[in-house]
């Protein structure tokens, strides 16, 4: 059997189904269907079994979880950028992962979960190392946090554990996410509804909609995790993106070619924001190759392309 907490959100139900079209079933899915709508993203997929988050969660603390797993796949978590509540968010993300992780490495499970270029900050280096990492909110704090603790624990560890540090991830599934929804979604919305999609002005020294970030298809997530899940001994933080920063713009040129109509409208930037947005994001893939992921990354155009195929 393989675990996938998180498997009914965006990237969790697009593991299950990479993991359909492989022949496996043998899946358990561990998430939090409060927002019932999560239920789509796994209505056309075959799993063998399903555990709340919270039910799962006081199993593993009472120690009457026991499951032999293939590998555990984690990207269950609070994505929530925005959220200001510090400790819902380091309870989701730095308590549940820990447990998780300890139970995976009482058993040798292979265990791969969802760390977040979030650790980063404003960069703007942007490698695994603890020089280069400056977390701009809480959410970010939370998955650095974590990773320091696998980092302390790492050199005893005899089985595989990879964090992986997603860049910004786009591709089908993500409906449910509203204001989380990646940019591709939230432009494709705005043109679908209003004929016009709405970028920021320049800012940090990017001209209007200039502001580039790596933009990373959520087909590569899943096949970067997947590889490292079944691959030989492997315990690393490694970063999951293309290594290609890309303008807002490119998205919402390539979405108003693809529907044959629409235009950019520039607004000025949240004062808000100011200090706490990410005006450039690119992936330093070095650690990630030499671990062994050698597969070419999907061009923005043909992620776009994908996306709205299966839309």
């Amino acid at each position: 059997m393989i675990i996938v907490t998180g498997g009914a959100g965006f990237i969790g139900s697009n593991v299950v189904k990479e993991l359909n079209r492989r022949g496996r079933t043998d899946i358990l899915v561990v998430d939090n269907l409060e927002r019932s709508e999560k239920f789509r993203n796994l209505s056309n997929l075959v799993i063998q079994d399903y555990m709340d988050k919270r039910a799962f969660r006081a199993r593993l603390d009472a120690g009457t979880f026991d499951l032999q797993a293939d590998a555990i796949l984690h990207n269950g978590a609070c994505s929530d950028t925005m959220g200001g509540d510090g400790r819902y968010m380091l309870e989701n993300n730095f308590g549940d992962s820990k447990a998780l992780l300890h139970y995976a490495l009482s058993k040798s499970i292979p265990f791969v979960y969802a760390s977040s270029a979030a650790t980063y900050g404003p960069g703007p280096v942007f490698v695994p190392d603890p020089a280069n990492e400056r977390p701009l909110n809480v959410y970010g704090y939370s998955k650095l946090l974590f990773d320091q603790h696998v980092r302390h624990i790492l050199p005893q560890v005899r089985s595989t554990v990879v964090g992986l540090r997603y860049f910004n991830v786009y591709g089908p599934r993500e409906d449910h996410k509203g204001r989380m929804m990646s940019v591709l979604h939230q432009l494709l919305r705005q043109l679908r509804q209003e004929g016009v999609c709405r970028l920021f002005a320049g800012t940090d020294g990017y001209g209007d909609g200039e502001q580039v970030r790596d933009f990373v298809f959520v087909g590569d997530i899943v096949d970067i995790g997947l590889h490292f899940a079944q691959a030989p001994l492997t315990k690393a933080i490694l970063n999951a993106g293309t290594g290609k920063a890309r303008s807002f713009n490119a998205i919402a040129r390539t979405l108003i070619a693809h529907l044959g109509q629409g235009r950019i409208d520039y607004i000025p930037f949240p004062p808000e924001l100011t200090g706490k947005y990410q005006s450039f994001t690119q992936a330093d893939l070095t650690t990630l190759r030499a671990a062994g992921y050698t597969r070419p990354m999907t061009e923005l155009e043909e992620g776009i392309r994908l996306t709205l195929a299966e839309l």
